[in-house]
């Protein structure tokens, strides 16, 4: 079985193999994680968020309770849906393990890349923004942005771009001489917008971590690589310290002075003590040296939403979603059209059973519309014994969905009055 036929953050095609995709692209599985991990979002503890980078680093932060950030973004292209609700939960769950929240709305990437206009990506985004404080985000410690307001990541991405060549974009993003160099241009401001948490203004390098689909891979990838190029230090731990090295002529040195024990040698030190003190001490000495001192990003990925009528769920496809904002009767139209893992008919679904792992509907309760796992268990097993049929239980969805929608859109006309609230940079 193929993975895909093509990945890349604009376009996603074919049968997505999870397993294989964290063997062929790096990506660590999240399920061994899930035990070191307060209080578990559902996403998490249902193994819909399946694969990770480096996320220790968030996990020590959370337990030590210190400095870290949450970042993703969103490109206000069409309509917002399910799919972009389970990042934005995502990145309200870390700020409420004590990260502060950077929240992007990609007008650049919307209008670049996808022709949208500058006057709609701000109304889209608006609402985008809207939404995100109505399921949670809290003002006291996030920042919401449009890319092309935000001087400091154009700032950033232009100093980025001397890190990267041509043939490097080519290779992680299967660019080709028919490319947009707008495709290049975005990717770089992307890697500013997961960066930006870390420059000085925001009080300098700290752990942060990137909530995304499986597409989006490719930018973190790239982040990694930039966030290591452009600092001055690099590091790689020893058993009784840490090994230090810079491209920089006479940068060394300057590290002789931090009070550590230390070992020269031809291209690198070799400080001896508690290597996490010690990077500390060295970042923090980058920094003031005007360096970034930037820690690689760490990231989480979920799985892709499927599409009410199969495939994966997109805003360019309208029967494929149900938008936050959906009017009741379309919602239920769209619930009582959705694919299910049922039967033929309803005597072989009480004597067969159905298949919920099939199904779209079960799909929505384990992403979305249940939080309680035993009832979720429930409904699983009363699904594959035949006990409940799909008309029942797209009914029961009708309900969750329409009492969710209601409750969202009031939270929403809610967000607009405390709009001023927030650090909005429009």
């Amino acid at each position: 079985m193929r993975t895909w036929a093509v990945i890349t953050p604009w376009e996603v095609e074919g049968v997505v193999d999870y397993r294989k995709l964290l063997e062929e692209f790096g990506i660590s599985p999240f399920a061994g994680l899930i035990r070191s991990i307060p209080y578990p979002h559902r996403l998490m503890r249902r193994g819909v968020i399946f694969g990770h980078r480096d996320y220790e680093r968030i996990l020590e932060a959370i337990e030590k309770r210190r400095e870290f950030s949450v970042m993703s973004g969103f490109m206000p292209s069409g309509e917002i849906h399910f799919g972009h609700k389970m990042t934005m939960e995502e990145i309200i769950w870390h700020q409420k393990m004590g990260a502060k929240a950077f929240v992007a709305i990609a007008d650049m990437e919307a209008h670049l890349v996808r022709g949208i206009s500058w006057e709609k990506t701000k109304e889209i985004g608006m609402i985008y923004v809207k939404s995100i404080i109505a399921l949670g985000l809290d003002n006291k410690n996030s920042l919401i942005y449009f890319q092309s307001k935000n001087e400091k990541v154009k700032n950033l991405a232009m100093e980025l771009s001397s890190e990267v060549n041509f043939s490097e974009m080519r290779a992680i993003y299967g660019l080709s001489g028919e490319s947009q160099i707008s495709k290049v241009l975005v990717s770089l401001i992307q890697s500013a917008d997961i960066l930006q948490p870390q420059l000085k203004e925001f009080g300098g390098p700290k752990p942060v971590v990137v909530p995304v689909g499986a597409d989006q891979d490719p930018h973190l990838r790239l982040t990694r690589d930039i966030a290591s190029r452009i600092s001055i230090f690099s590091f790689e731990k020893i058993g009784n310290g840490l090994r230090v090295r810079s491209k920089k002529e006479g940068m060394l040195e300057k590290l002789e002075g931090l009070g550590f024990d230390f070992r020269r040698h031809s291209g690198h030190l070799d400080i001896f003590g508690d290597s996490e003190k010690i990077e500390e001490e060295v970042r923090k000495l980058e920094v003031e040296l005007g360096g970034y001192a930037f820690i690689p990003p760490s990231s989480i990925y979920h799985k892709f939403t499927t599409g009410l009528t199969g495939g994966k769920m997109s805003s360019s496809k309208p029967e494929s979603y149900i938008s936050l904002l959906e009017k009741p009767e379309n919602a239920v139209k769209k619930i009582r059209n959705a694919l299910t893992g049922g039967r033929a008919t309803a005597e072989e679904q009480k004597r067969l059973g159905g298949e919920p792992e099939k199904c779209v509907i079960f799909e929505f309760y384990t992403y979305h519309l249940i939080e309680d796992d035993k009832e979720l268990e429930g409904i699983r097993e009363d699904c594959i014994c035949g006990r409940i049929l799909c008309g029942q239980c797209k009914k029961f969805a009708e309900d969750l969905l329409l009492n969710f929608l209601k409750q969202h859109r009031e939270k929403m006309d809610e967000a607009e009055s405390v709009l001023g609230d927030y650090t909005i940079i429009s």
